[in-house]
This record gives structure tokens, sequence and C-alpha cells, in this order.
């Protein structure tokens, strides 16, 4: 038994504020990622944690949502939608004020687990409802606007927020936030969500050893991502992490019936769009990581500064979602998610020749373009990938769209990290040889007059500018990085190719 079927009429108000409901969720999940993440160095002093754990208060909350991800189709087949987000929304409240009450390391990494777990569920749930919930057209094209924006919206916000909390309240309130808007969509979800018959009876027929299996090889995957940059890529510790991970979900995927539906990208539009979903989770996890990297390290801003400056991205999208909405609705899906991606790749291309010098002026425009063109990368994209598929799939085929996503935000992000800074001692070595040589192109590289940069044979002057060379080799790293993730992101455009004719009409059971 599936969820119900889209009516032939409008969806009624009530399934729309379960839907909201839903959103707000997800974005609090989202949320919670960003918004603790610069909040870290306040709990790791509060509960006497050392810095070499600290990285696991963040590590096991992705780990958890990483798994829990490409669960959601057969957990929505046993409980229905309604009650699988009643449990994720409720279990991730409830481990948001377990993660406050935590008096030590242990108490908290569990929590966190939790917490990652049920918002790992919040996500492709909410993108498995649209097409559940609403008919296609002009309402899931609002519904995976609204959806998008909130994803981006999300961690845009974090920083800012994050930053608001430890400045002006305890630490405490980096997880209580969730607590009024968790009770509040559990509340309007179990009112407004329609219901379906639950098949409690899977369970005894579910492969334990599959979910076991893939768990672990989820696990394995992310710690290994975690690592690389550190270890290095070929360092042996990483390369078993990332054997076994192959190993073990291998073994998942050849299991006679699986928990997770991986034969579904036999489908070649979905597996098509898991691709280009892989590409845009590196693009946007690892944009979204460099640019604080850069305002924080580089130009020394604080996490208030630096939310009010990548707001713009987001914001940027808020307002241009309508357009997007309208272009979605009127033109063909393939070429309109290409020029979202060209746009995007221009966008993200745009911030790869900073200086030293840059900030909040400098920093707007690429902010704007790369937010207008979002929307239009992610809404025809996720039309093509999930809106085609049988009602009783849609499910299994938003958890791979979206842990598709995930991973490439985790291996975008261990790129970025093994790009800068592997690259910046390189080139603040070649940045300090220039200043020796007397070179008049190091002046421009550590933004400062010429007559500022000290003679070659000037030992103390040559001293004072050190921090000055080392931000400009980080800076030419970071450039590096934001060129890599623009080839990234080109890369999704051929995939729209590649893809072919699209049917014209989605399947329905």
């Amino acid at each position: 038994m599936t969820e119900k079927a889209p009516p032939e009429d409008a969806a009624p108000l009530r399934v729309w504020f379960g839907f909201a409901a839903m959103s707000l969720g997800m974005f609090m999940a989202v949320l919670d990622i960003q918004i603790v993440v610069t909040s870290l160095p306040a709990i790791q002093q509060a509960l006497g944690i050392g810095p070499d754990l600290m990285s696991w208060v963040q590590t096991s909350y992705l780990i958890a949502e990483v798994i829990a991800i490409p669960l959601t189709g057969i957990l929505t087949r046993i409980f229905s939608l309604r009650y699988v987000f009643a449990l994720a929304i409720g279990g991730f409240t409830l481990a948001s004020v377990g993660c406050a009450l935590s008096g030590g390391f242990t108490s908290l990494i569990v929590m966190r687990v939790l917490q990652g777990f049920c918002g790992g569920l919040l996500i492709p749930l909410v993108f498995s409802a649209i097409f559940t919930l609403f008919k296609p057209g002009l309402e899931q094209a609002v519904a995976t606007a609204a959806a998008g924006v909130l994803a981006v919206l999300a961690p845009a916000f974090g920083p800012i927020g994050g930053g608001y909390i430890t400045h002006h309240l305890s630490w405490h309130w980096l997880f209580l936030v969730n607590v009024l808007p968790g009770i509040a969509s559990l509340g309007a979800g179990l009112i407004c969500l329609p219901g379906a018959e639950r098949q409690l009876g899977l369970l005894r027929r579910l492969d334990w050893l599959s979910l076991g299996v893939i768990a672990a090889g989820l696990a394995a995957l992310e710690i290994g991502l975690k690592n690389a940059p550190d270890n290095g890529w070929m360092s042996a510790r990483v390369l078993a992490l990332l054997a076994l991970a192959a190993a073990l979900l291998g073994a998942a995927i050849l299991r006679p019936n699986p928990v997770v539906e991986f034969r579904l990208l036999r489908d070649r539009t979905l597996a098509h769009g898991c691709a280009a979903s892989f590409l845009l989770g590196a693009s946007l996890f690892g944009a979204g990581y460099i640019m604080p990297v850069f305002l924080a390290f580089v130009r020394r801003h604080d996490p208030l500064e630096i939310g009010a400056i990548v707001l713009v991205t987001g914001l940027t999208q808020l307002l241009t979602a309508p357009i997007a909405v309208l272009l979605d609705r009127y033109l063909p899906p393939r070429p309109l998610a290409a020029i979202g991606f060209a746009g995007l790749a221009v966008g993200v291309a745009m911030s790869g020749f900073q200086d030293v010098n840059t900030d909040y002026d400098q920093m707007f425009w690429p902010q704007v373009v790369r937010g207008c063109f979002m929307a239009l990368c992610m809404l025809p994209l996720t039309r093509l990938s999930l809106g085609l598929m049988p009602l009783s799939q849609v499910g299994d085929a938003s958890g791979l769209y979206n842990l598709s996503r995930n991973l490439g935000g985790a291996i975008g992000i261990a790129l970025a990290d093994t790009v800068i800074f592997s690259r910046a001692p390189e080139h603040a070595d070649r940045i300090a040889d220039l200043v020796r040589s007397g070179a008049p192109e190091a002046a421009r590289l550590l933004g400062m007059p010429p007559g500022d940069v000290p003679a070659p044979d000037d030992a103390m002057g040559m001293m004072s500018i050190m921090d000055a060379v080392q931000d400009a080799g980080l800076t030419l790293a970071i450039n590096e990085a934001w060129l890599m993730f623009a080839a990234i992101t080109a890369a999704a455009i051929p995939l729209m190719w590649m893809m072919g004719p699209v049917r014209k009409h989605p399947r329905r059971d």
C-alpha cells in the first residue's frame, strides 16, 4: 500500500500546512549543522572536551544523517509518510533537548547521533512529499522551489544564527532553538498530513543484514573522507576505509532484497539525476565551506560578520525563486537545468580571482549570480529525477537522490580541504621568494603598496610581513578551490544531454 496519490483537484490548504510543517523540520535539520559548527569552541570549553575529539560533535551527526537518508523509502512504506515524519521530527526535537542537557562528551555524541539520524530522514521526506502530495505542474514547482529555498537559506542563516546565540545566549540554546519549531511541526504534521495504511509486517521481512552493511559502509566512507585531507588520500588508513566502504556497499547492492533499492538506478533519468545531484552537492557544500574559511582566516571576520556576508546568496535565491518556478513550468527541464548549471558555474568561477583585500563589496555580485541560478539547477533536476518515478518508488528514489547530494558535499569539502591546506604553503613559499627577489608582483599579491614591501635584505621587515604572506598564500589556494568547484559544476551540463529524451508524462501507480 503506498501513499495516497495526488488528487485531481488542487491540494487542499490542510495539505499545504502539513507540507509547510515538513519543510520547517527540514530547515531546522539543515540549520543545525551550520549553527553548531560555528560555536564548537564554546561547547568545547563548557564541557571540557579535548580538541582531538571536538570534530566528532559534527562528524557523528553527519554519519548518522547519511545513514538515515537512503532508509527513507523503506521506513515510509512501513510506517507511512505521516508517522515517519512524526517519529523523525519528534526524535530530532527530543535529541536536541538531550544535547542541551549533556554533561560530557559521551552523552553529547549519543544525542548527536540520534539527532543526525532523525534529521537525515527529514530531508528526503520533504522531496518525496512533493510528488506524493501535489499534482504535476505548478503545485509541484512551487513546493520544490519552497523546499529548495529553505534548504539553501538554512546554511546561509547558520553562521549568523550561531554567532548571535554564542554572543548573547549560552551554548545550550544552539540546541534548544529547535524545540518550539519541532513541537509546532510535529503537531501540524500529525493533524494535516494525509494518512496511509502502515505495513508493519514488512519489519519481519526486513533484510537486517543489508541494513547493517549499508550503515557500516556509509560510516566508513564518511570517516575516510573526514581523514583524507589530514592523513592524505593515499594513506593506508584512508585507503583501507574507502576500500571497506566500497566492499560493504557493493555487498549490500548484491543482496537479493536490499533495504535500499539501488536497482532504481537502472532508470536512466534517475541515474543521471543522481550524478548531477552529486556534482551539485559538491559545488554547493564546497562553496559554502570555503567562503567562511576565507572570511575567517584571511579577513578575520567573526561569525556574525561572516553570516551577514554569506546571507546574500540565500536572499537572492529567495527573491528569484518565483521566476525560477515560472521558467520551470513552461520550459523543457533538461535545457533549463543546463542553463542553471552553466550560470552557477560562472558564479562560482567569479569568486576564483580574489585577493587578500576582497570583502563584502567584491563578494556581492558572485553571490548574486550563484543565488539567481541555484533554483534553476534544483527545480528541473528534482522534477527530472523524481517526478517521473512511480509513486511507490518515490521515497526510495528521493533517498538515493538526496544521498547523492550529501555524498557529493562530503567529497567536495574533503577536496576543498586538500586543495587549500596542501597548496597554501606552496603559494606562501613562492610569494616569499618573490619578496626576496624584489619582484613588483609581490606587492600585488600581498595587497599592499609597493613602498610597504620590505627590501630583500631587510630580515626584520621580512619577519613582519610573514602573516601577510601566509594570508596571500591561503587566498591563492582558495581561489584554486573556487575554480575547481566551477569545473565540477560545469561537468553537470553534459549530463543533461547524456540523459537523453525524457518521458512526457509522469508514470503513476
